[in-house]
């Protein structure tokens, strides 16, 4: 076997391999004769059988397993030999014709592409300054929290005979649509209950509803919007004949213990205190959210080093699928916010760097420091996964169960590595939020529910003089 370095650029190595057709023949021969003692072949007595007649009966096919184990023996051997640290498995180009070398007729070469692992230290996180950004949870938030949950079970009563149905009332039509005189998949139903102002329906049928009596009929006209996601029917005008069959309005909404009782709780002090916990989970989990992101923005600031071309590429790819996938789903040609396609690849492939880049820091500073994830936790986060694929499949037509789905997920070593990387990404994050020089900064409910990017800009503007 000789292995000869052809390109040494940088993260990326090539080796030129050539395995001599005497030494793969010779494999095989050994091969052969191991095997020879176990083989039972018509004519001959056990074990007989000459070498000959086996190459001439298992010869090809164990051929096929030679060239495999050659190929990855030589892969093993330039990257020991040469103390290499690869990235992504090696690519091999094969330089010869596999039927022929199959044969015994040429010998095996090819190429190995090798992309290396960066070598770089982290950042010390203990040096890192990050902004936290918290609010507190208020009586004025469980108020209106515990009546926005009386809103949702509010009733409604009938109004009085010749009365019209107003802003916030509940009514009761049937109604057909039709667009060019005719009627549309989805567009038909009976005794459909809609509250007007809740914006359920196209904007502006609601709003022709108004002052309609029970009894009425009317001729609503619509326009379905640009990015309606049935694109038959997007921007396309429509009329719909509803029928008004019953008005009612809504009833008042009181937070006290009966409103508590409708909800399964005793009292409603017992209500409140269970709004304020979980409200102030979900402000630990918005807070979270952006020290999360400040942390990740310091690391991607605090290191610069060349990336593996092909891993960059892959995750471009992967981004840029997505994202076709979602032209597709609106009906875009591939264009933007007024980006060209160009653009938009420039703009995601620089994405695609970021997230390659951090997470090969956050690879190393959770290898240092010993940071793993519990097989038990990956399990947890697998079967939560495989409930998720139990609801798509349902919307899908084919479902599956649970056990099906779980199976399926941990069949697949790929499917396991991405159930396992938020779960490290989390606990390297929470490493170092433990060590970096975390500031807290109090903020107003609405900012801390926005995502990262709008609430720095918002904030940055709050600051401008």
């Amino acid at each position: 076997m000789q292995i000869t370095e052809t390109v040494s650029d940088n993260l990326h190595r090539e080796f030129k391999v050539v395995i001599g057709r005497d030494d793969l023949d010779a494999r095989l021969t050994g091969r052969l004769e191991e095997m020879k003692p176990r083989v039972h072949l018509k004519g001959f007595r056990p074990g007989k059988a000459p070498v000959s007649f086996l190459r001439k009966s298992f010869g090809k096919s164990m051929m096929g397993e030679i060239l495999d184990e050659a190929v990855n023996e030589s892969s093993k051997r330039a990257l020991e030999d040469n103390g290499l640290k690869p990235a992504l498995p090696p690519r091999v180009e094969m330089g010869s014709d596999i039927e022929q070398v199959a044969q015994g007729k040429s010998d095996l070469e090819f190429t190995l592409a090798i992309d290396l692992m960066p070598d770089f230290e982290p950042a010390e996180v203990t040096m890192m300054q990050v902004e936290r950004l918290v609010s507190e949870v208020t009586d004025k938030d469980i108020d209106e929290a515990v009546y926005r949950l009386g809103e949702q079970s509010r009733t409604y009563s009938p109004r009085a005979e010749g009365e019209a149905a107003q802003q916030d009332d509940s009514v009761t039509v049937d109604f057909v649509g039709r667009v060019e005189g005719a009627e549309f998949p989805g567009g038909k139903a009976e005794d459909f209950n809609l509250v007007l102002g809740s914006g359920q329906l196209i904007p502006g049928f609601e709003d022709q509803l108004m002052g309609a009596k029970p009894g009425d009929e009317r001729d609503v006209k619509v326009t379905f919007p640009a990015d309606y996601p049935e694109r038959k029917l997007a921007g396309k005008d429509a009329v719909f004949s509803v029928r008004v069959k019953e008005v009612k309005s809504p009833d008042p909404v009181a937070a006290d213990d009966e409103l508590a009782k409708k909800l399964g709780l005793d009292s409603l002090s017992i209500l409140r205190e269970r709004v304020r916990d979980q409200m102030r989970q979900d402000y630990a989990r918005a807070s979270r959210m952006h020290m999360k992101r400040r942390i990740l923005d310091a690391l991607d600031d605090a290191h610069s080093f060349d990336l593996p071309p092909t891993m960059v590429e892959a995750e471009f790819n992967g981004i840029w699928q997505a994202v076709q996938q979602e032209f597709e789903r609106e009906g875009n040609a591939g264009e933007d916010e007024g980006k060209s396609e160009e653009d938009l690849k420039k703009e995601y492939h620089d994405i695609a760097e970021r997230r390659v880049r951090l997470g090969l820091v956050l690879a190393k500073i959770g290898e240092q420091n010993g940071i793993q994830v519990a097989p038990e936790e990956v399990n947890r986060a697998a079967a939560a996964r495989a409930r998720q694929y139990v609801m798509q499949s349902q919307a899908s037509g084919q479902p599956m169960t649970e056990q099906q789905a779980y199976q399926l997920l941990t069949n697949s070593p790929q499917a396991m590595a991405e159930v396992r990387a938020p779960l490290f990404e989390d606990k390297v994050v929470d490493f170092i939020a433990e060590l970096a020089q975390v500031e807290d900064r109090k903020v107003d409910r609405d900012i801390l529910f926005l995502d990262p990017d709008d609430a720095r800009e918002k904030l940055k503007s709050a600051e401008a003089p």
